[in-house]
């Protein structure tokens, strides 16, 4: 005779199936009680239970524990904004019977407080930028990707792929996921003709229009209009001292233009919308967030050129969901996937793949027609060796009066 299945939240029988001790089992739900099957499972009638009936209740209980270990999971991200939009994210948790909780972060920097501030245990996955992802990958933060746990990585552009921002010792902390510009964004109704240079920033008549993100990009792009991005631009990431005081000159005589630094994509999307600011350093994700709401934004990559990123996913050191870590990062670099995320953000993903989803439009506004052009034009973040430096520069900007 086939035992009944178990019922949560009742007392457990099989056909007629009498247990003599009942230990507690932790559920969402509240505390039930399971029968404890180490005692002796006896039949009313007979006796003790023919020994396979016996094993098979035995089997029941262990999947009924491994069902409601599943149904508890839940998994932590510390991810940019755009990211964990439930657009994409809610098939995982279907799919897994988990639960997604997400925290976003403002900047690098605010990425790097957590982590070191003794946070690190509250996340399972992160999505460093380029600019930190190498220091997370040394400092014993992130755990070393097994990459054939990631049966999806080898569809992943070869050329972000190779490159050894997340690669220390041999081993490989993160695999790439998305990557772009930090564009010029602005109102198309406050100028005759698209803006080119990051100059008009510092033009009089913008005075309290424009807006400059609360970051070191921003510091960045002041160090691009002095030239000290020539010959070689990956010079913007380890500027000398006399370099970063004439950058801090340069963005001091920015500020009387800024109405103010924002910190969040839907910061920035606020103040377009209430029309306190006309341009502004931005994101991709604004400026689809802005044409979602029928504002008339467009973007740019001014002739000097702009800073960019190559985000990547990682699982952090202390994250005590590994095994459902490694299967959402699996998730989120499929092309599907990708693509979805593309929807939301619009930034240019890291499987190529993804474009067979793509209308021809799509595939040209995210550049996947042409990469390698697109890329020559962004120079991507990196490490900053002195980066204490940088920050250091960038607190004496914000605090001047």
């Amino acid at each position: 005779m086939n035992p009944a299945p178990l019922s949560p939240g009742k007392n457990c029988r099989a056909v007629s199936i009498r247990v003599e001790r009942r230990i507690p089992l932790r559920l969402a739900a509240g505390t039930i009680g399971i029968p404890h099957f180490a005692d002796f499972v006896r039949d009313e009638e007979s006796g003790l239970l023919p020994r396979v009936v016996r094993l098979v209740a035995i089997l029941a209980f262990a999947m009924l524990i491994a069902s409601c270990q599943k149904q508890n999971e839940s998994l932590s991200l510390l991810v940019w904004e755009g990211y964990a939009d439930p657009s994409f994210v809610h098939a995982f948790e279907e799919a897994h019977h988990c639960k997604i909780s997400a925290s976003y972060m403002g900047s690098s920097d605010d990425l790097v407080a957590k982590l070191r501030g003794g946070s690190a245990s509250n996340y399972d996955v992160i999505s460093p930028s380029s600019d930190v992802a190498t220091s997370i990958s040394r400092s014993g933060l992130a755990e070393p990707v097994d990459l054939s746990r990631i049966p999806t990585y080898s569809q992943l552009s070869s050329r972000l792929r190779d490159l050894p921002l997340v690669k220390v010792n041999g081993q490989t902390f993160g695999v790439p996921f998305m990557w772009g510009p930090n564009p010029l964004l602005y109102d198309t109704t406050a100028f005759d003709q698209p803006p080119d240079s990051w100059s008009l920033f510092w033009d009089p008549k913008y005075k309290g229009k424009i807006s400059v993100w609360d970051d070191l990009s921003t510091l960045y792009m002041a160090a691009q209009l002095l030239g000290y991005d020539k010959p070689d631009p990956s010079h913007l990431y380890n500027l000398s001292d006399d370099e970063l005081a004439a950058v801090k000159q340069k963005l001091l005589a920015l500020k009387p233009n800024v109405r103010k630094l924002w910190s969040t994509g839907g910061e920035l999307s606020n103040l377009f919308q209430n029309h306190e600011v006309i341009a502004a350093m931005g994101w991709p994700l604004m400026t689809n967030q802005l044409r979602q709401s029928n504002f008339p934004i467009a973007e740019t990559i001014p002739r000097e050129n702009t800073t960019g990123w190559i985000d990547h996913l990682m699982i952090t050191k202390a994250s005590p969901h590994k095994e459902l870590a490694y299967a959402f990062l699996e998730f989120m670099i499929r092309p599907q996937i990708q693509k979805k995320i593309t929807d939301v953000t619009h930034y240019t993903p890291a499987n190529p793949a993804a474009a067979q989803f793509m209308t021809p439009a799509e595939k040209n506004g995210l550049h996947l027609d042409d990469p390698d052009a697109y890329m020559q034009r962004i120079y991507f973040w990196q490490d900053v060796p002195r980066r204490a430096k940088y920050i250091e520069i960038w607190n004496e900007v914000k605090a001047a009066q």
